[in-house]
């Protein structure tokens, strides 16, 4: 254990992939980290994390996949355009996906920080107070860590952030198994990112939320099955997608053998609100709203933003004569740019429009938007494209899609307004 009396230069609170990327970041720019967590650093991670094939390969970090497929297709039913497959009505993606190895990955993280000297403290932050020149957190226990930065990277729910309330946030929620089956749920090999075929569910069910299947073949007669509802306020509740996927299955004349892993219950909020941006501390990952509001992808972003945010803190805290306020002021204006703050609030306009599409209506906005270019489609998923881009995407697919889901686009209901003049004028 580190001398609590020793000023750290920055403290990351939290050891999921959000904490864990920032500090592995801050430590390789030889700045004196220390991280804070109730648990320990090592502790198995519960969820899965997906990322596309080129966006690792860019990244440098596919040698931490556990698997990765070539065959990757969607089934979003009829209306079929030119990329789609006559034989089974599947959109074709043309493009590699991969899941992490969720323990090489933590394990890479926390190498990382070892290699760094990283300092690990186990407990539970209760308060924080920041005056001119450091910022001091007390733990439960009643230790006081003292460091020129805080970052709040505890989650969904952060300890410290101030982040604004602005109404019902999404959730998608998820029920998914690892498990072997009396014969293959999906076909060899094969990566299936939505299938919204819904034979299975009776008209009333029709009539609910839309689900889909997220669905993969982990080989070894082994696969990952995993009853998705794209995001909703209030939530769909898990024991309506447990229910749901095994109807999928039994209406296919499926039987599951033996479970090795049962993820019971994922809730993912898909447009928590940008923190304050004037709070003299910081935040990263879920707790600073990073979640791609359109896909719930996250890792990419982490590895992708962590070098860049560290670089940045690390200058602001070399300027000796910077505040706490100052140095988190430097690292929010890297990480939450005029630029994404407006992308933010088209993505999250967006999502306000499919939490109230029906199935058939999703259907068909999932097959416009497979119409786009391959590089469209794909660099709108991973939040890499400009903000003219961004626009540019959303007006070809409202081009190409049907008249009821121009329709339901160009209704205006709830905070859709707000969103669009955020994203005109964003006020954060």
């Amino acid at each position: 254990m580190a001398n609590t009396d020793t000023p750290m230069d920055v403290l990351v609170i939290g050891t999921g992939p959000g904490g864990l990327a920032i500090a592995s970041a801050l430590g390789q720019e030889n700045l004196n980290v220390a991280v804070l967590s109730a648990n320990d650093p090592s502790e198995p991670w519960p969820y899965t994390y997906g990322i596309w094939g080129e966006e690792v390969d860019e990244l440098g970090f596919e040698n931490l996949l556990n698997h990765r497929w070539s065959k990757t297709v969607s089934y979003l039913g009829e209306g079929a355009k030119e990329n789609i497959s006559p034989k089974n009505n599947a959109t074709l993606h043309n493009r590699d996906y991969g899941l992490f190895d969720k323990k090489k990955l933590q394990e890479h993280w926390i190498n990382k920080c070892n290699q760094a000297s990283v300092q690990w403290y186990r407990g539970k932050a209760t308060k924080l107070e920041v005056n001119e020149f450091n910022s001091i957190v007390e733990t439960s226990s009643g230790k006081k860590i003292i460091s020129k930065l805080i970052i709040d990277a505890s989650g969904y729910d952060p300890v410290f952030l101030n982040v604004p309330n602005n109404g019902e946030v999404a959730v998608q929620t998820c029920y998914g198994i690892v498990a072997e089956f009396s014969r293959p749920p999906i076909e060899e090999n094969q990566f299936v990112l939505m299938d919204y075929r819904s034979n299975h569910l009776s008209e009333r069910e029709k009539k609910e939320p839309p689900t889909f299947l997220y669905a993969m073949d982990m080989g070894n007669g082994k696969y990952f099955l995993e009853e998705t509802s794209l995001g909703l306020a209030p939530p769909v509740d898990i024991k309506t997608l447990k229910s749901r996927l095994y109807s999928r299955l039994k209406n296919k004349n499926i039987e599951v053998l033996n479970i090795d892993n049962e993820e019971n219950g994922v809730y993912l909020p898909m447009n928590l609100p940008i923190p304050d941006l004037n709070q003299p501390i910081l935040g990263f990952g879920g707790s600073a709203g990073m979640v791609h509001p359109a896909s719930g992808y996250l890792v990419g972003g982490l590895l992708r933003r962590a070098p860049s945010l560290a670089k940045e803190i690390a200058l602001a805290i070399k300027e000796k004569s910077n505040s706490p306020s100052e140095i988190a002021k430097r690292g929010w204006e890297n990480l939450w740019p005029k630029e994404l703050r407006r992308k933010q609030a088209l993505y999250q306009f967006g999502l306000e429009k499919l939490m109230r599409f029906k199935e058939v209506q999703l259907r068909e906005f999932f097959i416009s938007f497979f119409s786009l270019s391959n590089e469209q489609w794909y660099r709108f998923l991973t939040n890499t494209l400009t903000t003219n881009e961004l626009v540019n995407a959303m007006w070809t697919m409202f081009k190409k899609a049907p008249l009821k889901v121009k329709w339901g686009l160009m209704e205006m209901k709830g905070r859709e307004i707000n969103l669009l003049w955020n994203f005109i004028k964003p006020n954060v």
